[in-house]
């Protein structure tokens, strides 16, 4: 089992979640602009990270 590609996954999927989140927030018209700035930007580290992770990784078997 490789440990960084999981743990890539899971960025990646915390990455999407935060992107998510994000956007149910713009639609409700919330008025918590900074929060939805930083859970933003933190998705989108996460989400590049995790990707970034998956791609570079070479199976091993």
């Amino acid at each position: 089992m490789n440990v960084k590609r999981t743990f890539g996954t899971i960025l990646t999927l915390l990455g999407i979640a935060g992107l998510l989140y994000t956007g149910y927030l713009l639609l409700q018209k919330s008025e918590a602009y900074t929060t939805m700035g930083v859970i933003g930007v933190i998705g989108l580290i996460f989400f590049s990270a995790g990707i970034g992770l998956v791609k570079n990784t070479r199976d091993e078997s």
